[in-house]
């Protein structure tokens, strides 16, 4: 039986490419790639003529037949357009379809734009939280961006060119004027890290013409500065969680964290509305 690798290839600077990861490749049975145009060149790159297959999106169910099958014949490598598999893109579907039929998944780790921005922003690295893409629409944008506005971590976000100035003008209104970095085309040609506070990024993006990706590294609400929930707030946030079939501990964990009430307070509050 084979072996599922999650292998980590370069977000911008082919340098980036680790001689594990070549060797992982050239010798897999199949890659599985989330667009095979553009791997195509990464792979004529380093001279790795092992068979490529799609997996996306749209295909990841169809798809796994297909990877399953070459696994019981040998080594399989998943590989996302850039960065580290399985981190918002569908690699999770083909991991837990593998673990599930018995296959072994290990990790070639490599670069991830999430941790690499994280790294340089000059904002706290002990504890974050990563959350994707930010939702398209506005309404959706600020409505995801409250529901973490209480929260300490530090929060990461990806962004697209033509989303980034309303995103960071919905950040500025929901969140303030924290600290954030904002990390754009990370080990390219024209790489660049902004840094300062979000009304000053929406003001410097605003004057040009925003391009290439973008992950967004902003500071977590400081604890002095949290305002303590009411108990009416709090009940009501113990009965929305109560329906996701959370149990007490999860729940007086998560919202002490948010709420500023201590979690044996919530605990009880917890079992007595059940």
């Amino acid at each position: 039986m084979g072996i599922l690798y999650l292998v980590a290839t370069p977000i911008g600077n082919l340098e980036d490419m680790s001689p594990r990861a070549v060797r992982i490749l050239r010798e897999s049975v199949l890659i599985a790639a989330e667009d095979t145009r553009h791997s195509g060149m990464l792979l004529k790159h380093f001279e790795i003529n092992s068979p490529l297959t799609s997996y996306f999106e749209h295909n990841k169910i169809s798809k796994l037949d297909r990877v399953l099958e070459a696994l019981a014949t040998g080594d399989v490598a998943l590989i996302s357009d850039a960065g580290t598999p399985a981190i918002n893109d569908p690699g999770y579907e083909l991991v837990k379809a593998a673990l599930a039929s018995g296959f072994d998944v290990r990790p070639v780790p490599g670069p991830s734009a999430p941790i690499t921005a994280l790294a340089v922003s000059g904002l706290p690295t002990d504890s974050f939280l990563y959350l994707g893409y930010l939702p398209h629409k506005s309404s959706d944008r600020r409505k995801s961006l409250s529901q973490v506005s209480n929260h300490t971590y530090t929060l990461i976000f990806l962004e697209s060119p033509h989303r980034i100035v309303d995103s960071l003008a919905d950040i500025l209104t929901v969140l303030g004027d924290r600290r954030i970095c904002v990390a754009r085309e990370m080990t390219k040609l024209y790489e660049e890290f902004w840094r300062g506070p979000v009304s000053g990024a929406l003001e410097y993006f605003q004057s040009k013409e925003p391009r290439g990706e973008f992950t967004l590294v902003i500071e977590g609400k400081k604890t002095e500065d949290r305002r303590q929930w009411t108990e009416e707030e709090l009940l009501e946030a113990i009965k929305q969680e109560l329906k996701k079939d959370k149990s007490a501990k999860e729940i007086s964990t998560e919202l002490a964290e948010q709420s500023g009430w201590n979690k044996k307070e919530i605990y009880a509050l917890v079992n007595q509305n059940k």
